[in-house]
């Protein structure tokens, strides 16, 4: 009896941790360089981001502060990783933490969200 006891919680044990090991959500805060105080709302550039940000695989959520220059990216770590997410934040023309905006998507962007 004492045996199929430990049996069963060595079972339980090990079926816990393998629910522990498949999530990997992970949140992650990269700091970016935004000029515009409405840079969420612009037309083009916000939709832009809005739409982009999402399409990135693995990335599930993000929040955008403008007054701090951040943007805080809730992903899913076994399709993506962090340098994923920076180098195709760059592309939308944003910098990612050490990773300078692409200078074409740069270009793209409206007079507002440009460095003045």
């Amino acid at each position: 009896m004492n045996k199929k006891i430990l049996l069963l919680f060595a079972l339980f044990i090990t079926f816990a941790t393998f629910a522990q090991e498949g999530k990997k959500n992970e949140k992650a805060v990269i700091k970016t360089t935004i000029n515009c105080d409405h840079c969420e709302q612009c037309e083009t550039c916000g939709l832009n981001f809005r739409d982009n940000m999402l399409k990135i695989n693995g990335v599930k959520m993000y929040e955008l502060n403008t007054k701090k220059m951040t943007i805080t990216v809730y992903y899913n770590g076994k399709k993506t990783n962090l340098q994923k997410i920076k180098t195709a934040i760059s592309k939308l023309g944003y910098d990612a933490d050490e990773i300078k905006a692409d200078v074409i998507s740069y270009e793209k962007l409206d007079g507002c969200c440009k460095k003045a």
